[in-house]
């Protein structure tokens, strides 16, 4: 854990912010199931689905990732009549949330640690996030002999690159060519879909604060 400003703050480390908050780390991967077979009779075994990744994930990568089970969601297709042929069975989670190893440097001749960079270490999250998916996504589960091929990617909420680029070249350009009002940038966030108990003061009440909300987005610059 660390209290370092935001913008030196590695892709790896907790987030402290006052109040005993904190913002924690982690990769999160899509999961899409299919069917290798094109007739499919049953629904799937979430629970063996979920085991044979978890046991993928620690014995079939670089370096081995423990998955806690409620760290991977599977949610099956509840009504196979209703799925076309090529529509997937199940749907699926996948947070990785133990980083630790990226943080891991060589040492120098003399015994002395390099100096961690910010940046290199950032190359090195992006670069791991996309070996993980690419290992992922196409391969073939064999559960009891039914076979079912999955595909993983990155969610657009944590593709930050790609976000930064497309904010950068809407505020730049605009809808209608070259913008002629000077430099803009986007200044407003909505949010929808978190619990409000995240928002909450426990011991004060379960509805959402206003302290508490302001505490943790003025980490992230000056809320006007």
């Amino acid at each position: 854990m660390t209290n370092k400003p935001l913008d030196s703050l590695p892709p790896t480390e907790t987030l402290e912010m006052e109040n005993g908050l904190s913002l924690v780390p982690r990769v999160r991967l899509n999961l899409t199931v299919y069917s290798s077979s094109q007739v499919v009779t049953k629904p799937i075994d979430e629970w063996k689905m979920k085991q044979t990744l978890i046991d993928f994930l620690k014995n079939s990568l670089s370096v081995s990732i423990t998955v806690p089970e409620d760290d991977l969601q599977i949610r099956r297709l509840k009504d196979l009549k209703k799925r076309k042929r090529d529509d997937p069975i199940a749907f699926g989670t996948l947070f990785i949330r133990n980083l630790g190893f990226l943080n891991k440097t060589s040492k120098r001749n003399d015994g002395e640690e390099e100096e961690k960079d910010v940046k290199e270490l950032e190359k090195k999250f992006l670069d791991w996030r996309k070996y993980i998916v690419e290992k992922m996504d196409g391969i073939e589960l064999n559960i009891e002999g039914v076979k079912y091929k999955l595909n993983v990617d990155v969610p657009e909420s944590d593709n930050f690159e790609a976000m930064k680029k497309a904010w950068e070249e809407f505020y730049a350009f605009g809808s209608r060519g070259l913008s002629t009002r000077g430099r803009q940038e986007p200044d407003t966030i909505i949010l929808r879909g978190a619990p409000s108990r995240w928002f909450a003061e426990p011991r004060v009440s379960s509805k959402p604060s206003m302290l508490v909300t302001h505490t943790i987005f003025s980490t992230f610059g000056k809320i006007r």
